[in-house]
């Protein structure tokens, strides 16, 4: 499992016979997904599939969660129910896509930061169906940017430095969020931000199977046991569920020792019929009508920042760690990744689940040797057996699934040996791309933030020829962003 901590390609745990020519749908397989190149197997891609799938599966629970019970500009709600269908179904149809036209390994589903935007910034103002079509509007200008090759040449516009950060940056982010959603670290009030467990030591049992999971899936990987991940996993949710039968923990909802998202336990039935009634119920035009042209464009400005440098920097350090980027941080099939991830944002706001993105979380199906579109097309394929299997896909506890988390987040932390730290000009940038992220909870304002101290750190010590100038472009263009409250507060 080393070999994910490199940029190197991973060795094939295949069998001999395995790595022979392949013919018949095996051969087919193989060279549509370049799997020999590429040093993987088909059982391989299929481990990283299903632990990319069950690692992310949460928001199928989460999105409903979010979206649900936010009443919109006329007093509207969306129903939680058919958002579940919507977003299993969204998730499902976008990454067996992207699998099939970028071959990598990476999941898209409805972006948690988005759909937080849209239910707490957006729906106040609008109704669902007209925040939906400003989604629906930032997609398409996203699919215009990747499609024209804009996006690609302000991804090499990036210094290397900086590509490292993001990396590096998205590491500490998705470790953070494993140990969030784990209760390991929690919130405060009236002393520090943050602290251990609940009240400064580990005193619930979710937390502990948490631990657990982390240890075991830290052991494995570092005894090098092929489909490490996945086991650790299976047994950690195999003591949560004897854990939940015996003792009866329940949800945080009902008690503050509780699972935080979905309870362990045996589902009563596996089988559900899903509702499809959100998926068409867009308006793309009536929030300009609503709340105003310019209005309506910052809200899509808005939209488009969020989308656009939260999917470019999860899919550079996905690449990074998946070893399929090159010197300059790029990877195969750049162009059609950036388009595809735009139809994210459409068929998200069509089916009113918010913008689906590649997500991060993938990381963990790549820890687990994923490295080609097929283990995308296997997790796409597990998202549409969840429009029908719903309780089945919510037996794993977020407490296990963070445990992942956090083993693949040090993962990626081994990129931080090729950014120069012994240069001042370098290292600060980049130590704020890193610290940002977790500490904001947003790739895009770690992105941002050291964009803008790249520029001006080069600027002011004599290498402002060095900065390309698509870095000023956007630096000015982040400035804005992060100014966007008080620019649309003086719009009215």
């Amino acid at each position: 499992m080393e070999r994910a901590l490199s940029n190197e390609q991973p060795t094939n745990n295949s069998t001999t016979a395995e790595r022979e020519p392949a013919t018949g749908w095996r051969g087919m397989l193989d060279r549509r997904f370049e799997l020999s190149a590429r040093g993987t197997s088909i059982a391989q891609e299929f481990r990283g599939g299903l632990v990319t799938f069950v690692t992310i599966s949460y928001i199928v629970v989460l999105n409903p969660l979010i979206l649900g019970n936010t009443p919109d500009a006329v007093g509207n709600t969306l129903d939680g129910g058919q958002i579940a269908a919507a977003t299993a179904l969204a998730a499902g149809v976008l990454t067996i896509l992207f699998g099939i036209v970028a071959n990598l390994p990476f999941a898209l589903a409805a972006g948690l930061g988005i759909n937080s935007f849209l239910a707490v910034t957006v729906v106040g103002d609008v109704t669902w169906p007209e925040a939906m079509g400003l989604v629906v509007i930032n997609g398409l200008l996203i699919v215009l940017l990747g499609a024209t090759g804009a996006r690609t040449a302000i991804f090499h516009a990036i210094p290397a430095a900086l590509k490292s950060a993001i990396t590096v940056g998205i590491g500490m982010f998705i470790a953070f969020i494993g140990l969030v959603d784990a209760g390991f670290v929690t919130r405060t009030e009236g002393g520090p931000p943050v602290q251990l467990g609940s009240d400064g030591s580990i005193s619930t049992l979710p937390t502990v199977v948490f631990v657990v999971a982390l240890l075991l899936i830290s052991i494995l990987v570092a005894r090098h046991v092929p489909g490490a991940i996945l086991i650790g996993i299976a047994t950690s949710t195999v003591l949560a569920i004897v854990l939940e039968a015996v003792l009866k923990l329940g949800s945080v909802v009902d008690n503050t020792g509780g699972w935080s998202l979905t309870i362990p336990a045996l589902p009563t039935t596996l089988f559900s019929l899903p509702d499809f009634s959100l998926v068409g119920a867009v308006d793309p035009f009536g929030a300009f009508f609503r709340v105003g042209p310019l209005v309506a464009s910052m809200l899509v400005f808005t939209l488009l920042f969020m989308n656009f440098f939260d999917a470019m920097g999860s899919m550079t350090g996905l690449a990074k760690n998946a070893g399929l980027a090159n010197a300059d941080g790029t990877f195969p099939r750049l162009k059609q990744a950036f388009v595809v991830e735009g139809l994210g944002a459409v068929v998200g706001g069509a089916t009113s689940t918010s913008s689906n993105t590649v997500y991060v979380d993938s990381a963990s199906g790549i820890g687990e040797g994923a490295r080609t579109g097929l283990a995308s097309v296997v997790t796409g394929l597990f998202f549409l057996l969840a429009v029908f299997l719903t309780p089945l896909a919510n037996i794993v506890p977020l407490e296990v699934g963070a445990a992942a988390l956090v083993v693949v987040g040090a993962m990626m932390m081994a990129q931080v040996v090729d950014i120069e730290w012994t240069r001042f000009a370098v290292a600060l940038p980049a130590f704020l791309t890193i610290v940002t992220m977790p500490f904001t909870y947003s790739i895009a304002d770690g992105i941002g933030v050291g964009f803008i101290a790249w520029v001006v750190v080069q600027a002011f010590t004599g290498r402002e020829r060095e900065i390309h100038w698509l870095m000023w472009l956007v630096s000015a263009l982040f400035v804005a962003y992060f100014a966007r409250t008080a620019i649309t507060g003086m719009l009215g």
